[in-house]
């Protein structure tokens, strides 16, 4: 049962001493099979008779596994080079081929994800050139860029687990538990609802993992400079006469010093995935549970409106006191479910939540006073709490009409959030961002909870993806109506305002294939956002405005050359948003970014994959309060956005492999008026990994130097103007063994 309050999750529903009981049990568990063997006995007891006969003739054979290439919940297989997948999960759409969307989309594997060593998604999707992050390593929120416009920027979580909003850990994402972690690039208010906190730029979407069709045990051991160092395992097992039972552990625990001044870092996570795959039920229940611990945890800094911006000092440096720390906990559950009536008749549905509990005593984002570096922040003392809860059911028909066929879906959802925070203050302390100065700790009362805000999106959608000529012409249609109500309270719990509005937000894709690897796509889709209330100040108090949809018209080519993808796509995107002109406020502010973007992901011969590719940006508020900032560009977008990886298998020494990588981002703009800038920026990464077996056992070792040349940047630019550090250079090793 999902507790309708934080405060009452921390005591009636789920008491501090067990709420980390979800991810010790999945640690206890993984690690109990490996050890006592019984679980594997287990498994082993129930193989099916042929695989049995097999195993006892000299020959391993596994049962057969059925598979139906019409199921919209089939992975699609990984590319050549094993780095990004043939395509992705299009929210209710289910998973397509990347040369039949009508959109763009990147889905990046398992395989990428232990080769890059990512420790978050945003490690991994710093090597889309499309996205851009504006977090830090050091921090304690991931949060993005995606076209030109901010994802994950609140404290509500914006990213889709398995294609369902409202169940994913709100503030970061771990690897440990993903499959497949998926971009879809554009507004996607059709596809996956409205997104919680009203990012527009697209969806990030985390795929679980699933017990594999052979067992799996693998260990990894690794380490990160300064002295962090953990372990995770990972253990899959198949079992039943059709081995149509699977279940996925998951279990990690890393901690010690990081490459930044004074911060220290733990983190355990623990994730149980279980699935049934019958003829025609299927379903699937995820549970995980994450805990992260900083020291010193890193904030973004604000810089002085009558300043240029000083240079990025040493990524190692850390202005945040010593005696600062950050607590975060995350508990989440999905259930899915999926019944075939007939081989044209799906019924499907899903139900899922999580909750989130931060505890943070730290500088609250530092301000940059001058030139030499000099900061002055107020040390704060926050908690937060964060409730979600969604569903959603529907049915899936594929049916012809002549010469056509259709493949329709209805689908009815919903999707309710509760935050409640607290605060108390301390006294502001005066440091320096290139020589941090330590101050006496200062230990803040423990703020309690109250309730900030309720929001609930209910609604239908209906979509249908028709197709002639063996596929070589779709052409997805689609609305989706959704109700959105929200409520604000103030300290005395009484509601300060209130929202409840009705909006329809419609997608039309074409795609056409001339030849088998050619696809030509064209899109019109719409993103949703809560529409605002005018404030107090307003001479319009009160004033409740419709919900904001922003537009994007997009084209595109996608060629297939066999083993290698390229993808050209040209979009704008005009996203609206309210302001206060004179004493009235209005939704009369529009940004407008253009931009052309090319992706490319392969092994275009063999022992060589390269995956990388650029974004061209012309972007530019449209509409603003001001004639002196209308044509200024944006914050945080900057004109060019590069990214080239590549990774060569030494042919004279078999199962070596040396990796590189390369990100550039151009200048940025951090005010509307343009009158500060962060300037552009390149990093090199570079690596090796080593592929043998030893004692029996598939081992891998890899190694990356992060940053390696230590170049001092501003990496982030997050859309309310504070600037993130860039990291420093970093080493990472690990080891992987497979039992």
């Amino acid at each position: 049962m999902l507790c309708n309050n934080a405060s009452a999750a921390r005591s009636s529903c789920t008491p501090a001493p067990l709420r980390l009981k979800l991810l010790s049990f999945a640690i206890r568990m993984a690690f109990a099979g490996l050890v006592s063997g019984g679980f594997v006995n287990h498994v082993h007891a129930q193989t099916a008779p042929q695989a049995k006969e097999a195993a006892a003739g000299g020959v391993a054979t596994l049962p057969e596994m059925k598979v139906s290439a019409e199921r919209p919940d089939e992975l699609p297989q990984p590319y050549a080079g094993g780095q990004v997948a043939r395509g992705g999960r299009l929210g209710i759409l289910g998973n397509t081929d990347i040369m039949k969307a009508p959109l763009s989309i990147s889905s990046y594997t398992s395989q990428m994800i232990r080769d890059q060593q990512a420790i978050t998604a945003a490690d991994l999707l710093s090597k889309d050139p499309s996205v851009r992050s504006t977090g830090q390593r050091g921090g304690v929120v991931d949060s993005f860029y995606i076209r030109g416009f901010p994802i994950g920027e609140g404290n509500v979580g914006e990213l889709a687990f398995d294609g369902q909003y409202g169940v994913a850990p709100n503030y970061r994402i771990f690897t440990e538990y993903a499959e497949r972690v998926e971009v879809i690039k554009g507004p996607a208010a059709l596809l996956y609802g409205m997104s919680p906190n009203s990012g527009v730029g697209g969806v990030i979407n985390i795929v679980p993992k699933r017990a594999s069709p052979t067992d799996l045990t693998r260990l990894t051991g690794t380490y990160m400079s300064n002295t962090q160092g953990g372990g995770h395992l990972d253990v899959s097992r198949r079992f039943g006469a059709d081995r149509q039972f699977g279940i996925r552990l998951n279990g990690s625990h890393h901690q010690g010093n990081t490459p930044l001044d004074n911060q220290f870092r733990q983190a355990d996570v623990g994730a149980v995935a279980l699935d049934y795959q019958g003829e025609r039920f299927r379903a699937t229940l995820d549970a995980l549970g994450q805990y992260e611990r900083f020291k010193a945890p890193q904030r973004p800094f604000l810089v002085a409106a009558d300043i240029d911006v000083p240079s990025a000092p040493n990524g190692r440096r850390n202005v945040t006191q010593p005696w600062g720390r950050s607590t975060i906990e995350d508990v989440s559950l999905l259930f899915k479910t999926e019944y075939d009536i007939s081989d044209s008749l799906t019924l499907f549905g899903s139900v899922g939540g999580s909750h989130s509990w931060v505890d943070r005593l730290s500088d609250q984002t530092p301000m940059i006073l001058n030139a030499a570096g000099d900061t002055t922040s107020t040390p704060m003392r926050f908690r937060f709490g964060v409730n979600r809860s969604s569903a959603d059911g529907g049915v899936r028909a594929r049916f012809n009409t002549g010469p056509i066929r259709h493949t329709v879906t209805l689908q009815g959802s919903g999707y309710r959030d509760r935050l409640e925070r607290g605060s108390s203050t301390g006294t502001a302390v005066l440091s320096n961002m290139y020589s941090p100065v330590d101050r006496p700790g200062q230990d803040l009362a423990r703020p309690d909870l109250m309730k900030i805000s309720e929001t609930e999106f209910y609604g239908g959608a209906l979509t249908d993806v028709l197709s002639i000529a063996d596929e070589r012409v779709l052409l997805t249609l689609g609305v989706r109506l959704q109700q959105i109500h929200s409520e604000n309270f103030g300290p005395t719990g009484a509601v300060t305002s209130s929202y409840s509005r009705l909006a329809a937000t419609p997608l039309a894709g074409l795609v056409v294939r001339p030849w088998q690897n050619v696809s030509i796509y064209a899109n019109r889709m719409e993103g949703l956002s809560k529409g605002d209330i005018a404030p107090q100040i307003a001479a319009n108090a009160g004033q409740i405005f419709a919900p904001y949809k922003t537009e994007q018209v997009e084209v595109g080519v996608k060629i297939d050359y066999g083993r290698l993808i390229t993808t050209l796509s040209l979009f704008e995107i005009k996203r609206p948003s309210g302001q206060l002109t004179g004493n009235v406020f209005a939704v009369d502010s529009e940004q407008r970014n253009r931009g052309l973007e090319l992706a490319l992901f392969g092994e275009p011969m063999s022992g060589v994959r390269l995956l990388g590719g650029m974004t061209l940006f012309d972007a530019e508020l449209t509409k603003t309060s001001s004639a002196a900032t209308v044509g200024n560009k944006p914050v945080g977008v900057p004109s060019l956005q590069a990214n080239l990886g590549a990774e060569w298998d030494v042919q004279w020494l078999p199962g070596f492999t040396l990796t590189g990588n390369l990100i550039h981002t151009g200048k940025r703009y951090i005010n509307q008026a343009n009158t500060q800038s962060v300037p552009s920026w390149t990093t090199f990464d570079f690596g090796a990994r080593y592929s043998a077996k030893v004692l029996g056992k598939s081992t891998t070792v890899r190694g990356s130097v992060l940053n390696a040349f230590d170049t001092n940047h501003w990496s982030g630019v997050a859309s309310f103007s504070t600037l993130s550090l860039g990291t420093p250079r970093t080493v990472l090793v690990s080891a992987t063994v497979d039992f």
